[in-house]
């Protein structure tokens, strides 16, 4: 599997918005440029890829750059996943490898 570089592949991503309601703003809250860092990441991406066909936008928070910044969304484990827009505001918890859990986690796979 290729390492990549989290700190030039893990910046804010800007998709076209076809509409003001449409936008969906995610917030990926890590610590440094570890193997679960990359790997929820690069789920994330595949995801919403997938599923959100270019409305959304991806902050990635290095929590160890800025650790003040965990604050407001009380981030207590790492990698968070924090879905701030559309509301209500949405957390999960790893690597993001369940792609099922984390459909049903931001709302976009109803629950079984």
């Amino acid at each position: 599997m290729k390492q990549t570089d989290v700190s030039s592949d893990m910046r804010i991503k800007e998709k076209p918005e076809s509409g003001a309601n449409d936008k969906w703003v995610l917030r990926l809250y890590v610590a440094g440029q570890t193997p679960k860092a990359i790997t929820a990441f690069a789920n994330l991406t595949k995801i919403c890829e997938e599923q959100l066909k270019g409305q959304y936008s991806i902050e990635v928070i290095d929590l160890l750059k800025n650790p003040q910044l965990g604050a407001a969304d009380q981030i207590f484990a790492l990698p968070t996943l924090v879905r701030k827009l559309p509301v209500p505001v949405r957390k999960i918890i790893g690597d993001l490898s369940n792609t099922e859990r984390v459909l049903i986690g931001l709302d976009l796979l109803p629950a079984d």
